[in-house]
């Protein structure tokens, strides 16, 4: 199993009306190409703001599960970013084992962060 079987999507948004001013939410989908079943074990996020401030995210699963995806199926959650500026850039990877107890990493593109119109 490698990490050219394990499709990630991110598709992030702007939450307005927020504490912060600056509020991201984005919606992942980790959807599994390959034969066989797969677990996520861990991840890990790389948040940089405008700024050039980063922050490393480290921790296991995601929502506090770590979710099989069975061949041909897709998981989607959603969590939330809080950024001291109106654009930032995320990227990662998540630890995976399939079913064969083989452990690899998925990497997870940069996506960016940005509050609408700022950039055109």
């Amino acid at each position: 199993m490698s990490s050219r079987q394990i499709l990630i999507r991110a598709y992030p948004s702007y939450m307005t009306g927020s504490q912060n001013p600056y509020l991201f939410h984005y919606l992942i989908e980790i959807e599994n190409l390959g034969p066989g079943s797969v677990q996520l074990l861990r991840r890990r996020w790389l948040i940089t703001d405008a700024n050039g401030k980063m922050l490393e995210v480290e921790g296991p699963g995601v929502l506090g599960e770590q979710p099989v995806i069975a061949p041909g199926e897709t998981f989607r959650y959603q969590s939330g970013v809080p950024l001291a500026t109106p654009l930032g850039v995320m990227e990662g990877c998540y630890i995976l084992q399939h079913e064969s107890g083989q452990q690899f990493e998925a990497p997870i593109a940069p996506f960016t962060l940005a509050i609408p119109n700022i950039i055109n």
